[in-house]
């Protein structure tokens, strides 16, 4: 009798650890990969610009034309422009190329 009093204060214990255990296993593998995957999203659709081609989360393919604080305004046929909401906007296919800045060099080049 008295060894069964003494081992039940020892497995009062294991239970809470096995909790907090799951819990951190289920944060690791599922919670911080979630919120990487929505900052990458979240700055994907804030580095739109003019020209770069994307895909909707419904699949449809576009030339982004206009930008604005909530919305995109795409071009998906010539002529065809749709105005979708940013979130929208599942990935960028392709970059627009941005123009390339003159040098500083080329400021002192004298002609002749």
């Amino acid at each position: 009798m008295l060894y069964a009093q003494e081992s039940g204060g020892a497995g009062g214990f294991t239970p809470i650890l096995m909790i907090v255990l799951l819990f951190g296993v289920m944060y690791f593998m599922m919670i911080r990969p979630q919120q990487k995957r929505r900052r990458e999203a979240t700055a994907m659709q804030s580095s739109l610009g003019h020209g770069d081609e994307v895909v909707t989360i419904g699949g449809l393919y576009g030339t982004v034309v206009g930008v604005d604080d909530e919305t995109v305004l795409l071009e998906v046929a010539p002529g065809v422009q749709s105005r979708y909401a940013r979130p929208a906007i599942a990935r960028v296919v392709t970059k627009a190329e941005q123009p390339a800045e003159p040098a500083a060099d080329d400021a002192d080049v004298v002609k002749d």
